[in-house]
């Protein structure tokens, strides 16, 4: 590391810190006894979404986030859920190791977790990404939406009566 103020390269590191997704470092430079701060982060290799035309575009947290954002207008969601579900779902991509992910598996890991936070959101986001052509197959969806609730709520039923 060089010092900024004398370009020498001889510091050395006085205090380390973890900041956000981050590190800080206090440092000291050996010749001429300036101290300075560095902060390193982790480089994140580029992941590409595959959009349903063949597109491909850099995954941007903050375009899913506005999303997931719209889907829960008005609803009493914290955004603080919300971005902590970006952020799992963000961490979930990556770990795939993959360069390139469909649009359309973001997409259903979104559903995933908009079904267990909120019915209304569920709908609204179901309702742009499965691009519904008529009322009809909108209440499909919502049929099978309820049957899950059902089938949910009959598990944790059974769940309880076993304790």
């Amino acid at each position: 590391m060089k010092c900024p103020y004398c370009e020498k390269s001889a510091t050395r590191v006085i205090d380390t810190r973890e900041v956000g997704e981050g590190i800080r470092r206090r440092r000291e430079c050996k010749t001429c006894q300036q101290r300075f701060t560095t902060y390193e982060r982790v480089a994140k290799t580029s992941l590409l979404v595959v959009k349903r035309d063949g597109r491909r575009e850099a995954f941007d947290s903050d375009k899913l986030l506005t999303g997931i954002v719209q889907a829960c207008a008005k609803r009493p969601i914290p955004v603080e859920t919300l971005e902590e579900m970006v952020k799992d779902i963000e961490r979930e991509l990556y770990e795939l190791g993959q360069a390139e992910v469909q649009s359309e598996h973001i997409g259903k890991m979104v559903m995933g977790q908009l079904r267990e936070l909120d019915d209304v959101a569920y709908v609204r986001f179901a309702s742009v990404y499965r691009r519904f052509q008529d009322v009809d197959t909108l209440a499909e969806e919502i049929e099978e939406f309820k049957e899950w609730k059902r089938r949910e709520a009959e598990a944790k039923a059974q769940l309880r009566l076993e304790l």
